[in-house]
């Protein structure tokens, strides 16, 4: 019987090595959104360039590469997201990470706990719905004082769930 349950706690504590696909695939996914959001911006800069070159200034350009530049933050911090996420897998469930206990960088990407990769992963998810949110502002057109009010609202709101998610943490 001792024989059968070595072998099925080998079995156990081994299969925590499917993770490595959720490892895998979130950092491909992570670079992804970092190539994406890059391809966003090179192509803002360039349509930057290209009117001020033919000196011509279209109806609501700036607005266009506002919106072109908070795309692309969101992008990043979705990347930044994936990182964390991929990092922190693969510390909780298969090994700290060498190179990252010996560098004097930040020690972001450290994790010690689920409770910690939730932390980490929810400020930079609240960051990105901030970041959501700045975009939708945009576009929204106000036809009255009710609206407005409305508007005011939601940023008192917002102003106050990063207080306290900044009160909340570990600086």
């Amino acid at each position: 019987m001792k024989f059968i349950e070595k072998i099925f706690e080998g079995f156990l504590w081994n299969s925590r090595f499917i993770v490595l696909l959720a490892v895998i695939f979130s950092l491909l996914g992570g670079v992804a959104l970092f190539v994406v959001a890059s391809v966003d911006v090179w192509s803002v800069v360039g349509d930057i360039a290209m009117t001020y070159i033919n000196h011509a200034h279209p109806e609501g350009f700036h607005e266009q590469i506002v919106i072109g530049l908070i795309g692309a933050v969101d992008l990043y911090l979705m990347a930044i997201v994936m990182f964390i996420f991929s990092f922190g897998l693969y510390e909780l469930f298969i090994s700290e990470i060498d190179a990252a206990k010996m560098s004097s960088s930040s020690k972001i990407l450290e994790i010690h706990s689920l409770d910690e990769l939730k932390d980490k992963l929810a400020k930079v998810i609240v960051m990105v719905l901030v970041v959501n949110f700045f975009q939708d502002v945009l576009h929204t057109e106000y036809k009255g004082a009710e609206e407005m009010l409305y508007f005011a609202g939601s940023i008192l709101g917002l102003s106050l769930a990063l207080y306290f998610l900044h009160k909340g943490g570990n600086h």
